[in-house]
C-alpha cells in the first residue's frame, strides 16, 4: 500500500490491498516456488475484497460475522504467502512485501475489532 492516508471506507481500503497485491508480484522473481505462492497469495489478498462486500450485504448478522471471519482468514493468509515469497536481491521489492504484509496485519486487526463488538 503507498504511503497516503489510508481509507476509511473499508470496501475501498480492501480493494486497495488485493490491487496492490497484484502490482507487487509482477515484480518479483519467476521461480518454482514464487509461481505458487503468488496464485495463493492474489487468491487469499482478492478473497479479502470479495469477503468484505459479502459481509457489507450480508442478510443476517450470522452470515455478516461469518464473511468477516472469512475476511480475517484470508488477510492472514496474505501475510503468510507474502512471508514465502522471495523477494529476490531488489531491496525495494523486499520494501514493498514489508509494507503489504503490515497492512495485511492491519486487516486482521480491523476485522478482529468488527467481530469482537458485533458477537
Amino acid at each position: 500500500m503507498e504511503d497516503k492516508a489510508k481509507p476509511r471506507d473499508l470496501e475501498e481500503r480492501t480493494f486497495q490491498f488485493a490491487q496492490a497485491m497484484r502490482a507487487f508480484v509482477k515484480q518479483l522473481p519467476k521461480t518454482v516456488s514464487n509461481a505458487e505462492d503468488v496464485r495463493q497469495l492474489v487468491r487469499a489478498s482478492g478473497s479479502v475484497a470479495a469477503n468484505w462486500i459479502e459481509a457489507d450485504e450480508a442478510l443476517s448478522k450470522k452470515d455478516f460475522l461469518m464473511r468477516l471471519k472469512i475476511c480475517r482468514k484470508e488477510a492472514k493468509e496474505s501475510r503468510l504467502f507474502l512471508r514465502l515469497i522471495d523477494a529476490g536481491s531488489s531491496q525495494s521489492t523486499a520494501s514493498a512485501r514489508d509494507k503489504l504484509a503490515e497492512e495485511a496485519r492491519e486487516l486482521t486487526l480491523i476485522f478482529s475489532a468488527i467481530i469482537s463488538k458485533s458477537e
